[in-house]
């Protein structure tokens, strides 16, 4: 059964409103400090645009009717996400805050265009239509903060 596109579309617009809340007020020190996990806020939010990248090319795929080409075993996914880390993570900061927002826009243009195939959850690999992972790393930040009292 096809996603509903608007119940689609307002998910990723509350999703990343929360990402936005969540890093609210942080200074540029804050961003790009490694202390949550050895990955910094800078570095979640570089991994999450790629991520949106993956899915948006995806939602293009689809719709145009062909296969996904990303259905990965959890290895392939952590090694994907390593390699998407050591890409990203000398990014500065001011391209990674246009990385996240373009690549979020590219995402939203694609379901916004997509064809019921594109919006058929049953289609898609590891980077699924729609996701709870943007909300994972704002957990993630969120908690980072209440430890550090910020």
């Amino acid at each position: 059964m096809s996603e509903d596109r608007r119940e689609l579309l307002r998910h990723y617009h509350q999703s990343r409103e929360a990402l936005l809340s969540a890093i609210d007020g942080l200074s540029e020190e804050q961003l790009t400090e490694r202390s949550i996990d050895g990955w910094s806020v800078k570095d979640h939010l570089a991994h999450l645009a790629f991520w949106d990248d993956l899915r948006a090319a995806e939602v293009v795929r689809i719709s145009a009717g062909h296969d996904s080409a990303w259905r990965l075993s959890p290895e392939q996914d952590e090694t994907l996400n390593q390699i998407g880390y050591a890409m990203r993570e000398s990014l500065p900061l001011e391209q990674v805050e246009w990385e996240l927002a373009t690549s979020r826009q590219r995402l939203l243009d694609a379901i916004a265009a997509a064809t019921p195939e594109g919006l058929d959850p049953a289609r898609y690999g590891e980077a699924g239509l729609r996701t709870g992972h943007e909300t994972e790393h704002v957990e993630w930040i969120r908690r980072w903060r209440n430890e550090k009292g910020i």
